[in-house]
């Protein structure tokens, strides 16, 4: 039963991964046409034509000739620079709060900030189906990053702790990436297509209905009220500890850097592609699609190469970067989006060779360096993403603006290049023993609680 309830809080971690991923990208293509139908701005015919002028539109298209025109016309740059801010929110608000639900984590558990993260999404979904100006829409996406900044942290840091054997624990993050790519990458058609015959409320309605259902799930099998078990849980590491470990440093600074490039591509190519090879929406569209298959291969290959040589863990990261870095230079060079496809594609092999192999590297280092107690240093690992993630919106087009599409590549490239090498610190860390930590004193002297006990059943197992 114990390994049944552990692959169904998987299963919960990651419909939770794969919910924050899709409702992060689905208004991807509904955002720019819902604001200038609010706006009544240029991508309007008028107060009764839809959104984006196209009166051959399905069903759905009616629903969005009814939103209000709250605010007067505006230029093309001001509406930009208002997606630009919508997006970044998320990940700002998540940069902001993960150094607090990362000590609240370790103090109280995994499952009752997992639940309290997906009850704020709930919250975040029902708002973005039912906002109808841009505070609302604001405040929705803001709201999403609260609730991420607790679902996804204790989700990964769940998964660390109920598998705390090698290589069961990098197959269940590498389900746990699998999910987050799915997520991205099936969430802008999806919502694309509901918003068009359906009408804009219909995606995030069913958003909000499968986030209600996980919660549920997750109640059902580890309710908060039943985590007395935590008494015994050791004291975490301090989150500033753990940001001055030098191998944690060294890290948390490879997922930033390898996440910039997707960061800093997703708000700029759209524009680039139509300007230098005129293509289509739907071309625009189809190049993320095929990337998607890439990410599930490079997570399967690391996974089956870290269990039949773990101590090369450094080396896929290496490696991986070096696949971005040079896929990254490819991007502006070129002339089609058929061509597109190709380096897109090993962009996200390269991100997941480097997320597979390196967040059990940070399971692994808190193991043998800290206390085992997750949270703390899964909150450095999603500092890092929304670092990425807060500047690509914003700074992206400003740099494309000031010194071009292909200088942006081609420094983000160099960047990864450049950053590959630093990852020979981590060479022997599979070499390190474990620390006397409060735990595993605990564990050599026997068990003397029920989490202890718990926790020596899993280890024998």
């Amino acid at each position: 039963e114990a390994r049944r309830q552990r692959r169904l809080l998987l299963l919960v971690v990651c419909v939770a991964l794969l919910l924050d991923n899709m409702l992060y990208m689905v208004i991807v293509p509904i955002i720019p046409d819902y604001i200038a139908a609010m706006r009544g701005g240029e991508g309007a015919a008028g107060p009764s034509a839809p959104a984006g002028g196209n009166d051959s539109g399905g069903g759905g298209g009616g629903n969005r000739s009814l939103l209000p025109a709250r605010y007067p016309p505006a230029a093309r740059g001001n509406e930009d620079v208002q997606i630009g801010v919508l997006f970044a929110s998320k990940a700002m608000l998540q940069l902001l709060v993960n150094p607090l639900s990362g000590t609240l984590i370790d103090r109280v558990g995994y499952e009752a900030p997992l639940l309290a993260g997906l009850a704020v999404m709930f919250l975040s979904t029902a708002t973005f189906a039912f906002a109808e100006n841009y505070a609302t829409l604001f405040a929705a996406r803001s709201l999403q990053g609260l609730g991420s900044a607790f679902a996804d942290t204790a989700g990964i840091a769940l998964i660390a702790d109920r598998y705390a054997e090698e290589p069961a624990r990098s197959r269940a993050l590498g389900t746990a990436l699998a999910c987050i790519s799915f997520g991205s990458l099936a969430a802008p058609p999806f919502g694309g297509v509901l918003y068009q015959f359906a009408g804009k409320q219909v995606p995030f309605l069913v958003l909000a209905c499968v986030c209600l259902l996980d919660g549920l799930l997750l109640l059902a099998l580890a309710p908060p009220c039943a985590a007395g078990a935590r008494a015994n849980m050791p004291v975490g590491t301090p989150i500033h500890r753990l940001m001055v470990d030098p191998y944690i440093a060294v890290v948390a600074g490879a997922l930033a850097t390898c996440n910039i490039p997707l960061a800093f591509l997703e708000p700029t190519i759209a524009n680039w592609m139509e300007e230098s090879m005129g293509a289509s929406e739907w071309e625009v569209g189809l190049t993320w699609l095929p990337a998607f298959f890439p990410h599930v291969l490079g997570v399967y290959v690391t996974v089956r190469l870290a269990a039949a040589y773990p101590h090369l863990q450094w080396f896929y990261g290496a490696l991986g970067m070096a696949i971005i870095g040079a896929s990254s230079c490819l991007v502006p060079a070129c002339r089609n989006f058929g061509q597109v496809i190709v380096p897109i594609c090993g962009i996200c092999f390269g991100i997941a060779l480097v997320d597979t192999a390196l967040l059990p590297t940070l399971a692994f280092l808190v193991d043998v360096r800290h206390v085992s107690v997750y949270g703390s240093v899964y909150a450095i690992a999603d500092i890092s993403y929304s670092v990425a993630y807060a500047l690509g919106p914003i700074v992206a087009g400003q740099i494309v603006h000031t010194m071009g599409f292909a200088q942006l590549n081609l420094g983000m490239g160099l960047a990864n290049v450049l950053y590959a090498p630093v990852l020979l610190f981590l060479r022997n860390v599979c070499q390190m023993k474990p620390s006397h930590s409060e735990r595993n004193i605990l564990l050599e002297e026997g068990p003397k609680g029920l989490y202890d006990t718990i926790k020596m059943e899993e280890r024998k197992g």
